[in-house]
């Protein structure tokens, strides 16, 4: 009895051993993806926030990071033109410097570290009873949506983000 009982403590300890290693989530996943990217180009990359509503507007924001920093936010947005199937932009603007954060439309100033921080703390704890719970890493196993949308909401209800592409700044020479 008393081989019995030590044998199945090892195999409980052996058992919840690899549960744990099974447990790691797709947001680690992903984030593990961000860390290793975020090493490889040093810290200075672009990615593009990307929404459409359901009666066909479109924005873009596109946010660049050098070295951890913020340098630079570029927003589009485009709407279908009446009674056709072709897009046309209504409002741009770039910010950079001093500028920046001076625009009210387009996603707010986040570098993905603040992204992956907010994902995980606020987008993804939402109640799970009252809402879905959205999260997915198509940028190279890095972050390509995560957020929430309320039950029974019929449209333009998602509270997160959605990243269309993530890349390795490279600095342009003029």
């Amino acid at each position: 009895m008393k081989y019995l009982t030590a044998f199945i403590l090892l195999i409980s300890i052996g058992l919840s051993a690899c549960k744990k290693d099974a447990v790691r989530t797709d947001y680690d996943k992903s984030y593990t993806k961000w860390l290793e990217f975020k090493a490889v180009s040093n810290n200075s990359y672009s990615y593009i926030a990307n929404s459409s509503l359901a009666f066909g507007n479109r924005s873009e924001t596109k946010f660049t990071i050098q070295n951890g920093k913020i340098m630079a936010r570029d927003y589009v947005a485009s709407r279908y033109k009446p009674g056709t199937s072709q897009t046309e932009v209504f409002k741009s603007w770039a910010e950079s410097g001093a500028t920046l954060n001076t625009h009210s439309d387009g996603y707010e100033l986040l570098t993905l570290d603040q992204v992956y921080s907010k994902a995980k703390t606020e987008w993804l704890q939402a109640d799970k009873k009252g809402n879905y719970i959205y999260f997915e890493a198509k940028n190279n196993g890095m972050l390509s949506s995560a957020g929430y949308v309320p039950k029974g909401c019929m449209d333009d209800c998602f509270t997160g983000i959605n990243i269309k592409e993530i890349k390795v700044y490279v600095k342009e020479i003029k």
